[in-house]
């Protein structure tokens, strides 16, 4: 009752009341502008030190905007592909900023691992290629039949083809 009698002392307090009462709040889907700012607060965190950074590294400028844009695209296309009804703005905003930070971790994880890959890959040429010394093929000594054959009497080992073909059974 004392709520009451300060509405009626209060004689704006009804009109803004009632000004308001027709105003809906609809959380999803977001702006132009909120998507917007989404994208660029990602582009800032891939592009600018961070924590994120510290672990994964920075991401050029262009490519992260490119990857920003895209990031935010196929989150909104996600989290509109949830939607059922229109009282899910909650939870269709919940899988929008899960997706965002989903596929952002796997830019940021990926390009890592290529990273890493690549540097494997480089030590390991590095290692194979001596330093600028030619490699000499040994030389073969071709030898006759007549010279085969001598060998292969006085050796109790199986011939060539046999050792193959017996590994070969045995896998």
């Amino acid at each position: 009752m004392a709520e009451a009698e300060q509405a009626q002392q209060q004689p704006g307090f009804t009109s803004t009341t009632q000004k308001f009462s027709n105003v809906s709040f609809n959380i999803w889907p977001p702006t132009d502008r909120t998507r917007d700012t989404v994208r660029n607060r990602l582009i800032e965190t891939l592009s600018f030190p961070s924590i994120l950074s510290k672990c994964y590294g920075i991401v050029p400028s262009e490519e992260a905007t490119d990857v920003a844009t895209r990031i935010e695209k196929e989150a909104f296309l996600s989290a509109v592909g949830v939607a059922t009804t229109d009282n899910d703005g909650f939870k269709i905003l919940q899988v929008y900023s899960k997706e965002i930070s989903k596929r952002m971790l796997l830019q940021v994880y990926s390009k890592e691992i290529s990273k890493r890959m690549l540097d494997t890959v480089k030590s390991r040429s590095d290692e194979a290629e001596p330093e600028s010394k030619p490699v000499e093929e040994p030389e073969v000594e071709s030898k006759t039949e007549e010279q085969n054959e001598e060998e292969d009497m006085g050796s109790t080992a199986p011939p060539q083809s046999e050792k193959i073909e017996s590994v070969v059974d045995d896998e």
